[in-house]
């Protein structure tokens, strides 16, 4: 069954959600397209992707945001056939691992870096002359509250994010000029069960143990409604960076867990 979408003054307008496979990428991209935009859901594992589109009426667009050329293939797809793009939404990230700094492992970090740093990079250079021309282009970047505090165990996802998060604010700079609009959402604790599983090694139990006792965490479709509201915004109007933590979550180093 298809999901209704409504008809608005954002129907005709035109996204790239990466990330689109599951949680706050997934759940965005149905927000938008509940919203009136045509939305192109990036990710890749294609046959979720095929799931969302027959749900929501998205377009499928497997890519791997780590691969130069299949990033080239997906803007010459989005361009040929829409002539425009309006937002790129970079939901598209990952933990792995909680290692101290000591004890850290090379991989992970590569790895952090390549799909948090270098992915968000690869999507923003690809459609930025697009944006441009747009004259009202937005770029929003997903990052987290480890862009804004450190922790431990937390060096390498922390150096990922917060390298994201610079990235961010150097284009806003740079963008401004161009009437691009840069914006940063940082969410705190969400109930993203994949992302805990891919940063523990696939350990269900100790994914777990990440929301034990918290009252009410963050949902992805929480994180999705403030995406979609920053960029359904008047473009004048640019929430450079939103923090947002569940009531629980009064700081990263204050979480209250019940019994």
């Amino acid at each position: 069954m298809t999901e209704q979408h409504s008809s608005n003054t954002h129907t005709g307008k035109v996204a790239v959600v990466t990330g689109a496979s599951t949680g706050i990428g997934e759940a965005t991209a149905r927000e938008l397209r509940r919203a009136g935009w045509t939305v192109y859901a990036v990710a890749r594992r294609a046959e979720r992707l095929e799931d969302l589109a027959r749900q929501t009426g998205a377009i499928a667009a497997p890519c791997d945001i780590t691969s130069e050329a299949q990033v080239a293939e997906l803007r010459d797809r989005v361009l040929g056939e829409q002539h425009r793009m309006d937002a790129l939404l970079n939901i598209s990230g990952g933990a792995r691992g909680t290692d101290r700094v000591a004890d850290a492992r090379t991989e992970d970090w590569e790895w952090m870096y390549e799909v948090n740093v270098l992915g968000t990079m690869r999507l923003t250079r690809a459609f930025l002359p697009a944006l441009r021309e747009n004259g009202e282009g937005t770029v929003l970047n997903l990052t987290s509250l480890a862009a804004h505090r450190a922790y431990e165990g937390g060096g390498g996802y922390n150096a990922a994010k917060y390298a994201e998060r610079a990235m961010t604010e150097a284009l806003r700079l740079e963008e401004a000029e161009h009437n691009v609009r840069v914006v940063e959402i940082a969410p705190g604790l969400v109930h993203t069960p994949e992302f805990s599983l891919n940063r523990l090694g696939g350990d269900e139990e100790a994914a777990e143990k990440v929301y034990a006792g918290v009252d009410k965490p963050l949902t992805s479709e929480d994180v999705a409604q403030v995406c979609a509201f920053a960029v359904n915004l008047p473009h004048h109007v640019d929430l450079d960076t939103v923090t947002i933590k569940p009531v629980a979550q009064a700081a990263p180093h204050k979480l209250i867990r019940g019994s």
